[in-house]
């Protein structure tokens, strides 16, 4: 098969579908293409709750994120047996979990995201390919001209040929591929003189990956098979853990200290009185309750006979290795998924209990809650991918607290969008402990979504000009959201003002013309006087 779209936006996780929203809602005929069986990325077939700043509620992400965010609140309204006071709860939080206002079940949230995309596809605007993934591409001097895709199952190949095309993957897939010029891992202090980079660069050293998982508490043995390579990851004891990976004790982000964490299956108490503001509560202390997607005091009697709570751990961080320009990705991928099925092993069998006991044998796996296969999410969770050489790249003293102190993060005169996290690193392939970094409320540049070189491509995901440093910061679902939407309006305006991605950046009144749409269509370009950040 072969399809001519005027763009083509790869990859359906959160930028890719903000990216294609834009595009459409243009008038731009658009094709959306996914490896995956649900469209959402990181919010969906990769099952992570999302992670979101303190002042989500009020303002400081887009219009379209919020709408999503209000779609999903209103599913569960309309759908779910809430109960009376948790139908009544404004800032419903399905879940109750402390890492964010709205913890919920990942397919709720593909049940909006193609409630959103319906009206579009029925017109014929948006095609969406499923599930397929990029393997080829054709360009012509500085221009891409098309991409091959292979299906993820029959290996059947289709090419899309588009006008302007969108990188939108999980690990900057497309970049190779089109020889767009691009980075991985730690750069070097000395190339941007960042205070937490090394002196070398490190473009193998990466951010763990995780395969999560979502489970429950009920009665009876639920005890998987004991995974093949149990006894490895049984014994993996890394220098800087301060114990075995599969046990309650992990480092402290922010102070490297190992501390053991409380494991409570089930917990009494009102989960409306949970306030999940990162702010405040600052760690995973409580597992449980931590990312918990389904709190059954919400539901009416019997609705539910367990809480489901999300597993993305300190324990199933897989640093064994990069999938990032290795031959040996997939291994990787699927030792992965060994250790989180060997996380959940140790916590049926071996995992210790207060009562002096050892194992939790109760614990249920749900697959059918995450949608994969083996009972584990269908994606793994990728928090670095390649990144462009971009125009603009964003380094860790534009946006750190120890550097900025109270002037706040840089302005950028080309801000498409705003964002805020703590620049949170996880433990890396190169042997590295967490970095975690205290951040201001940051801009989104424009000149971080545009390649030095390639002429109609655009970043839109995780892939944009940041550093690994800053990545940590930017790499959260609002901030993906806000950088697809400002790619896809991006290249909406391009085709109407037959105008290239760098001259819009460079010529002023350009700029301001796309600035202002971005602005009209719900995305705020700076945050509010008085904001700090944490």
């Amino acid at each position: 098969m072969e399809f001519h779209t005027d763009a083509l936006v790869v990859g359906g996780g959160l930028g890719g579908v903000a990216a294609a929203l834009a595009l459409v809602r243009s008038g731009a005929s658009v094709v959306l293409t996914e490896e995956y069986d649900w469209l959402g990325g990181q919010l969906t077939s990769q099952a992570v709750p999302p992670d979101e700043h303190s002042w989500v509620e009020r303002f400081g992400v887009t219009a379209g994120y919020r709408a999503l965010r209000d779609g999903i609140r209103d599913y569960y309204r309309n759908h779910y047996p809430l109960t009376g006071r948790a139908r009544d709860w404004g800032e419903l939080n399905p879940g109750a979990g402390w890492v964010s206002r709205l913890c919920h079940e990942p397919r709720v949230a593909v049940a909006v995201i193609e409630a959103m995309l319906a009206p579009y596809r029925g017109s014929g605007r948006l095609r969406v390919l499923q599930p397929y993934r990029p393997v080829a591409a054709d360009t012509e001097g500085d221009l891409v001209t098309a991409v091959t895709f292979a299906h993820r199952d029959t290996g059947e190949r289709t090419s899309v040929s588009a006008r302007f095309v969108l990188d939108a993957t999980e690990t900057g897939e497309l970049l190779p591929l089109t020889g767009t010029e691009y980075v991985t891992g730690f750069e070097s202090q000395a190339d941007t003189g960042e205070p937490s980079a090394p002196a070398e660069a490190q473009p193998q050293n990466m951010q763990a990956i995780s395969v999560c998982f979502a489970m429950d508490h009920v009665d009876g043995d639920h005890t998987i098979e004991r995974p093949k390579t149990y006894d490895y990851w049984r014994a993996y004891q890394p220098d800087f853990w301060g114990d075995r990976l599969l046990s309650w004790s992990a480092p402290i982000p922010r102070t490297l200290e190992p501390v053991e964490r409380t494991f409570t299956p089930n917990p009494e108490g009102d989960p409306m009185a949970v306030l999940g503001d990162q702010q405040r509560f600052g760690g995973d202390l409580d597992l449980w309750s931590f990312r918990r997607i389904a709190a059954r005091g919400l539901f009416e009697d019997g609705a539910y006979t367990s809480d489901i709570t999300l597993v993305n751990w300190p324990m199933i961080d897989y640093f064994d290795g990069s999938i990032i320009d290795v031959p040996d990705a997939d291994r990787h991928v699927a030792a992965a998924r060994e250790l989180s099925r060997s996380a959940l092993y140790w916590m049926q069998t071996e995992a210790p209990r207060p009562d002096g006991g050892t194992g939790y044998p109760g614990l249920r796996l749900r697959g059918d809650v995450t949608g994969g296969t083996d009972g584990l999410a269908q994606a793994p969770y990728i928090r670095e991918s390649r990144r462009i050489r971009a125009l603009y790249t964003v380094p860790e003293q534009d946006l750190s607290l120890a550097v900025r102190g109270d002037k706040g993060a840089v302005h950028y005169g080309d801000s498409v969008g705003v964002g805020m996290y703590r620049i949170d690193l996880h433990p890396s392939t190169g042997g590295d402990n967490y970095i975690d970094v205290g951040c201001s409320p940051f801009e989104i540049p424009l000149g971080a979504l545009i390649p030095r070189r390639v002429r109609n491509l655009v970043a839109a995901a995780k892939n944009i000009g940041t550093t690994h440093i800053s990545n940590g910061a930017y790499r959260l679902h609002p901030v993906e959201w806000n950088i697809g939407e400002a790619a896809g309006a991006l290249v909406a305006f391009c085709m109407e003002r037959s105008a290239t991605p760098y001259a819009v950046r460079e010529k002023q009144d350009l700029l301001s013309d796309y600035q202002t749409r971005l602005e009209r269509s719900g995305v705020e370009l700076h945050w509010p006087d008085g904001v700090h950040g944490y």
